[in-house]
């Protein structure tokens, strides 16, 4: 028997991570979450050029859609890419047959090509941070569907944070930003309680203590890899979404993740609270609850049951009225061509690092 549903969404994505997998151990071995961020996740963006970043969020897109998640809202850095780089992401999404709603990460941490772990609040905006903005800028007002990225307030000025939010309100948007992941972000709140809005999605908010407006991304898989702790998210009054931080597209996965960490936290939590945060990604995809999604299992329906039963896929997907996947298989791309492309780009942005 099998079961029917809305296509999944993923609250918060980095599709330029697909080709991460194998990558080369970084040249030493981190031991704090800034050093995961320099020695790990910095040098992959900086070695990302279109051909890699292409077929990564080919990869990540065609992965999403195999596994029931129809709509992705991606957070994207490529310092060395930065103009166009958001055409080529929703190029690949376009071409998988998946929506998505895209941002470019604006930061004041490379200036002239150079990498600062840390910048000063009173520092001025870099060329490299208003590259960023005019991305965004750009996206936007050729009607791409998105939010005006910032990596987060601890590698970002006053003065560009102040830009990005002006930029978002000229739009009529928010911005996509990484909050209080870590304990070195833990001054977020503060810098941000006088430009926060509602249409802000604040990403992580493990280490956040002030009450800032907008939704709230939770990404426990992410969280708990980077050993950067618990957000408590059903502690909170922000709507929450249910994101991946990177690691893989399968929402149903990150349920259940959630769940059990959700359990550890509060023995009397139930699964419902977990597949609410997966079902507030309509908030930024309404146009999601028309796709639909034949699975293998016939009670998808019932979080308790879902939250216990591992191995369930989608057998049929349809988006925006078109049948995208039958029989598991996708309809309007080859899968092994994308895997072969993105193994030989991998490859070379391995080589690179």
């Amino acid at each position: 028997m099998s079961f029917t549903t809305s296509g999944l969404v993923c609250g918060h994505h980095h599709l330029y991570s697909s080709l991460a997998r194998g990558m080369p151990a970084p040249p030493v071995t981190p031991t704090s979450f800034m050093s995961i961020l320099e020695n790990v996740w910095w040098r992959l963006d900086a070695a990302l050029d279109e051909d890699t970043l292409y077929w990564s969020a080919a990869l990540g897109a065609a992965e999403a859609l195999l596994n029931g998640t129809t709509a992705i809202i991606d957070h994207h850095e490529s310092p060395y890419f930065i103009d166009g780089s958001l055409d080529v992401i929703k190029s690949a999404c376009d071409f998988v047959g998946v929506r998505s709603n895209l941002s470019y990460g604006v930061t004041d941490r490379w200036s002239d090509g150079k990498m600062t772990s840390t910048v000063s609040p009173q520092a001025s905006i870099t060329k490299e941070a208003e590259r960023g903005l005019r991305e965004n800028q750009r996206f936007l007002s050729a009607g791409g569907l998105g939010m005006v990225g910032v990596h987060a307030s601890f590698t970002c000025s006053d003065d560009t944070l102040s830009a990005a939010a002006e930029l978002a309100r000229d739009h009529n948007t928010g911005v996509h930003i990484h909050v209080a992941e870590s304990a070195d972000d833990s001054n977020a709140g503060i810098r941000l309680q006088d430009l926060a809005t509602d249409k802000w999605l604040l990403v992580h908010a493990v280490h956040l203590q002030e009450e800032l407006p907008g939704t709230i991304a939770h990404n426990p898989r992410s969280n708990m890899n980077n050993s950067v702790g618990y957000s408590a998210p059903s502690r909170r009054t922000n709507t929450m979404l249910l994101g991946t931080d990177g690691i893989g597209s399968d929402m149903l996965e990150e349920f259940r993740l959630a769940f059990a960490r959700l359990r550890e936290f509060d023995i009397k939590e139930n699964p419902a609270t977990a597949w609410s945060w997966l079902e507030n990604g309509y908030h930024y995809f309404p146009e999601a609850r028309e796709d639909v999604v034949v699975w293998s299992y016939d009670a998808v329906d019932d979080p308790w049951k879902l939250a216990f039963t591992t191995g369930v896929h989608p057998v049929e997907v349809i988006v925006d009225g078109r049948t995208v996947v039958t029989d598991g298989k996708p309809t309007k791309f080859d899968i092994n061509e994308v895997r072969q492309k993105a193994s030989e780009q991998a490859k070379r942005l391995h080589e690179r690092l």
